[in-house]
Formats: C-alpha cells, structure tokens, sequence
C-alpha cells in the first residue's frame, strides 16, 4: 500500500528508484514530491511561506488558470510586463513589487530557459520574497548541469506536457527551510487504488492509437475534443478538480518512461520543424539554436497570419495552436501590448515523441499558406 502522502526526506512514500523519471530527477535535485496538478503542487509549496493580503508577481504570458492557487492563499495576482524575447521588463516589475510581495514567479517557456533570469535573481536578492521556478512545460530540460524548475526558492513542473498521462506534476523544494515548512496536503502524493478514470483513460489511449491512421476519423476525433475543450469549466473549476493525488496509471507510466528516448525524440522533432521553416517568410522562430540538454515542449513560432498557418498546418494534419489562452485582465488591458501581441502571433507546433521525424518533413514539403 502506498501512503498519499509524499515526503521530501529520502525514505519516499513513493519508491522513486522504480521510475524512469525519478532517477533523472534525482541526479539534480533530492526534493521533489508528485501531485495530481502543477497548480495545485504550487499551492502546497506556498502555504507555509506566505500570508493573506500580501501579493505575488506572475508574468502576463500566462494561461488564465495559473494565478488560482495564489487566490486561493489569499495573495493578489500582479501581472508583470514581458518583453518580445519573453525575458521578465525588469522596470515593470521592480514598479509593481513591494514590501507585501510574497514571491515572483518567472517561466521556463516552451521548455527553454527563462531569459533574463540573471536580472530577476538580482533584484530578489535584495528582497524578502520567494521566487518560484515555473517549469511546467519541460520536466527533462537542464540548462548547463542545472535542472529548469530547481532555480528558485520552489519549483513546478508538469507530466501531462510530457507524457500520455491523464495528471501529474512535481513540486521542487530548493531550499531547505522552505522544504522544512512543506505540510503536504491531501492532494498530494499518488492514489491508493485505480479508479474508473484510470481505466477510460487507458482505453482512449488505445482507440487513439488504433485510429490515429484513419484521417478522417481522426479529425472526427479532434473536432469533438475541441468542441469539448471549448466548454471547459472556469478557471477555478478547473483549479479545484486538479486538487487530487497523481493517479496510479500516471505513476505507472511514469516508471515506464525513458528520459534519454523522450528528450531525443522531442529534440530531432523540434529541429525538423526548424529546418521546415528556416527558409519562410513571414515567420519568426523564437530558438534559433537548442541548446544541449533541453527538452523542448513544443515548437514555437510567430507570424502575423496565425489562423491562416494554423490552417494550413490542419490541411496537412498538424494539430496546432496558438498559445495561450490570457486571463482577462491581461486581454482587456492595453498597456500588456507585447504580451496581447503575443498570444496572438504565437503558434505551437507538436514535438511530442509520438511524432515521426519523417512525418514533418512530408509536412514541410507540402505546407502552403
């Protein structure tokens, strides 16, 4: 029986040398407990650390979801300007943070290190507030023997953006008296038992599989899950139903998972994508160079004609998008210009292991818009 509790210490209620993922994890950081949801891990890192009425600084190129965790704490969410190479605009967060600033999180984007850190870091260190590493979209990226989400005070990251799994996220404790004030709560750790979640995720899984070669079916398939995704609960909705312990087919996956095998994967994936575009007009690549050790989440690119490519990318069978989807503080408020520009310019193109490199490059020969 395994308790749904973590622990931080090395006796884990979780045997870690059974996954795949563990001992990558565990070559750069000895901290680290599973959840059911990155949103939720981070609530649990905070609650020790941070008190109702003070406030939390968060990049404006968010998804509306992320700053739940910080409402449900008590703290104010304040959106920080980000400039066009997604680095932190250092004078719009140094006008916003104050005594009462609790912490500042920055981004690891698309599973890349977050530029201009070196300058967040230096303003921190004259601060009495924690700085969050947000990894969520790349759990296999190091950066110069550094492990992306172990940069800050805390750290998150989530395995659904890396593996078929239902749920899943990390929470880094980085520092040792921020490890010592974690009182995990009862959504962490791995379920006791499968539920029926589990199972119908398994069979969708299957029938994925089995019917990925039937174009037709599939964009049957994809139709239906967009016409679901479109009427997905609120944000909070959404926050509240993550706050469940990481389910047994995701830790089951998880220890069947090859780091090495998925990180290569997804970084031949993300330069055929890069040598389909390296000779377009009309697009800007956001990396021109991938770095050795990062895990990328997926290919990002701009253009100021992202319906159109998305199109098009549909036409060929890519299945991409733009990102991400603002909250409306940030949509509605013209002085987030950059970041408004962003998401709308912003499109994501699949990287994921179960994409053949040979498959891009048919796309990249056939792909007009």
């Amino acid at each position: 029986m395994i308790s749904e509790h973590p622990s931080l210490s090395a006796r884990t209620l979780l045997d870690r040398r059974a996954i795949g993922i563990g001992p990558f994890l565990e070559r750069y950081t000895a901290n680290f407990a599973f959840y059911g949801s990155g949103k939720a891990a981070l609530y649990d890192g905070l609650a020790g650390l941070v008190s109702p009425g003070e406030n939390v600084l968060v990049p404006a190129y968010l998804p509306d979801a992320v700053v739940e965790p910080f409402r449900d704490l008590g703290l104010e969410p304040r959106y920080y300007r980000i400039r066009e190479t997604l680095a932190p605009n250092r004078a719009d967060l140094v006008e916003r943070l104050d005594d009462e600033t609790a912490a500042v999180v920055t981004v690891d984007y698309f599973g890349f290190s977050q530029p201009g850190l070196e300058a967040v870091a230096s303003l921190l260190d004259d601060r009495d507030c924690y700085h969050v590493d947000d990894n969520a979209h790349a759990p296999l990226s190091v950066d110069n023997g550094t492990l992306l989400g172990t940069r800050g005070h805390l750290g998150i990251t989530s395995l659904r953006k890396l593996l078929p799994v239902p749920d899943g996220a990390i929470l880094y404790c980085n520092d040792e008296s921020v490890a010592a004030r974690l009182e995990p709560s009862s959504f962490a750790g791995v379920r006791d038992e499968f539920v029926v979640d589990d199972c119908r995720h398994v069979l969708e899984s299957v029938a994925g599989d089995l019917l990925a070669a039937n174009a037709t079916v599939r964009r049957t398939v994809e139709r239906l899950v967009a016409e679901r995704s479109a009427s997905v609960p609120d944000p909070k909705a959404r926050y509240e139903a993550g706050k469940t312990p990481m389910s047994r087919v995701s830790a089951a996956v998880v220890a069947a998972a090859d780091p090495s095998a998925i990180r290569r994967a997804r970084r031949t994936n993300y330069l055929a994508w890069r040598r389909c575009f390296d000779s377009r007009s009309g697009v800007e690549i956001y990396h021109e160079t991938l770095p050795e050790g990062i895990c990328p989440q997926v290919f990002p690119l701009r253009t100021d004609s992202p319906q159109r490519l998305v199109a098009a990318l549909e036409r060929c069978g890519v299945a991409a998008h733009t990102w991400p989807r603002l909250a409306a503080t940030v949509r509605d408020d013209p002085a987030y210009t950059v970041t408004r520009r962003l998401a709308r310019e912003t499109v994501a193109l699949p990287v994921h292991q179960g994409v053949d490199p040979a498959a891009i490059e048919a796309v990249g020969d056939r792909l007009r818009w």
